[in-house]
């Protein structure tokens, strides 16, 4: 349905595109040009906030990837129908007796209902709760229900090929701590030594490093890039082996990898996290459905939904993306939620506020896709939307500001746009975007979107950011 979906968009997007005159001002025709980048292959939309008509328009109608532009639509559609407050859950119920010494003589259920952020902090901090809370030891195991997302099989590897990525993790209703663990490599003190350390924290169970990468004291390159661990699965266990070398004047490097399933790493995080709070278990794991009918022993909260459209949009987070999309479904639909389920939320909210987002379609609502489309003229609508609503600020905060922090920290340097542009940017092969608010030295403020697909955009970054400067100049 989707991918005929897809089809459909592609015809109408290339007739749109053949029919639509330029507007584009001179110098940007020419910064287009210098990237050898066709003005056929860009959507531009500027318009200043308060005014009716558009300063600036060229194929704004023509649908076409956003990558990570996408995050605009799931965010201000989660502000507007969860509202700043909104908080998820995770639920513990008690399936046997609980003494009163402290000893659960059973199983205990761990219920998750799509919580985006569940910090090694936090999930320490529940743990401790539960033991606190009289929990000190489960005879049992650990019983895990995952069911309130339907969700089609999912491989890692699909995208990229890069499946322990954590940009690559896919949503889950249990999703502790990106489903990630940290690997450090630190030189050994002993030149002489053969081999670096490696730490994975947390210390997992089911993650074992075979073999460190061999200590060099060559200059230092790229350490991970010649160190990659490879990864074997071996009955219970993950084996990492590092073949590489590493290079002793890197001093110590340091990268998230998501490299277990989701049920073993549930059951490892809590199992470490439950002992060091003080807890006894040493169950197993079984993936079930929990009683609708009991009341949960223990109850954790996430963060409200402003802090988590923080995340996303600064850092711009896949997988939080996604697990948002998917609490969408629960405005119109008792749990199992899916993307279907929440594309039919979205499509409903943009008809009932009257958006103008003509032929949106969402794949899973954080840009990581090949098939998802919006038009500058969409984006332009939702971002004027967003300007006038009570949850403004909780959005307007989110979006990264131009040479300060989040995506754009290390982007606009010195000029005019820097501390005076707020946007979300988006970055696939071949897809470059950037969508937002600009104000310029005159202190008029102005909502911006530029759409590119050429397989050129690789070098288009200097002529994007040109054309926001010369917004934020006031020369356009």
């Amino acid at each position: 349905m989707l991918i005929k979906q897809f089809m459909a968009v592609g015809i109408s997007a290339f007739f749109a595109c053949a029919a639509a005159a330029t507007g584009l001002p001179p110098s940007f025709q020419d910064a287009l040009k210098k990237a050898k980048i066709p003005e056929t292959a860009v959507s531009v939309m500027v318009q200043e906030i308060g005014q009716k008509e558009p300063l600036i328009t060229h194929l704004e109608q023509t649908l076409r990837n956003p990558a990570s532009v996408m995050k605009v639509v799931t965010t201000t559609a989660g502000l507007d129908l969860l509202g700043t407050q909104y908080q998820w859950k995770t639920e513990v119920y008690l399936d046997g007796i609980l003494t009163a010494d402290g000893t659960l003589q059973g199983n205990l259920i761990l219920k998750g209902y799509g919580d985006p952020k569940i910090t090694i902090e936090q999930w320490q901090d529940f743990m401790q709760q539960l033991v606190a809370s009289g929990v000190k030891k489960i005879t049992g195991d650990l019983w895990m229900d995952r069911s309130v997302f339907s969700l089609p099989k999912f491989s890692p590897a699909a995208f990229d090929g890069e499946p322990i990525k954590p940009y690559n993790v896919g949503p889950d209703a249990l999703l502790l701590t990106f489903k990630s663990v940290r690997l450090q490599i630190i030189p050994n003190l002993d030149k002489k030594a053969k081999f670096a350390t490696v730490l994975v924290e947390p210390p997992l169970a089911s993650v074992r490093v075979t073999k460190a990468p061999k200590q060099t004291n060559q200059r230092c390159g790229d350490g991970w890039a010649s160190s990659r661990p490879k990864i074997q699965e071996l009955g219970k266990e993950t084996l990492l082996q590092f073949g590489g070398k590493y290079s002793s004047r890197c001093g110590v490097s340091e990268k998230y990898l998501a490299v277990l399933d989701a049920p073993h790493f549930i059951h490892d995080m809590f199992a470490y996290y439950y002992r060091e709070a003080g807890g006894d278990f040493k169950g197993g794991f079984k993936e079930i459905t929990a009683p609708t009918n009991k009341t949960p022993y223990l109850t954790f909260h996430s963060l409200p939904l402003s802090n988590i459209v923080y995340d996303i949009n600064k850092r711009s987070n896949n997988v939080m993306a996604q697990q948002l999309f998917l609490a969408l479904s629960s405005q119109k639909n008792s749990p199992p939620y899916s993307y279907e389920t929440s594309r039919a939320v979205v499509n409903d909210w943009i008809k009932t506020r009257a958006l103008h987002v003509p032929g949106l379609l969402v794949e899973n609502g954080s840009g990581l896709s090949r098939l998802e489309r919006i038009s500058a003229e969409g984006l332009v609508s939702l971002l004027l939307f967003a300007e006038k609503s009570p949850w403004f600020d909780a959005f307007y905060e989110s979006l990264p500001v131009a040479g300060v922090d989040g995506t754009l920290k290390r982007r606009f340097g010195r000029s005019a746009a820097k501390e005076r542009a707020r946007m979300k940017s988006g970055y696939l092969n071949n897809v470059r975007a950037l969508a937002g608010y600009i104000e310029d030295v005159n202190g008029k403020h102005y909502v911006a979107v530029i759409l590119l697909n050429h397989k050129n955009a690789k070098g288009a970054a200097q002529m994007m950011e040109f054309f926001v400067n010369e917004i934020a100049k006031g020369t356009v």
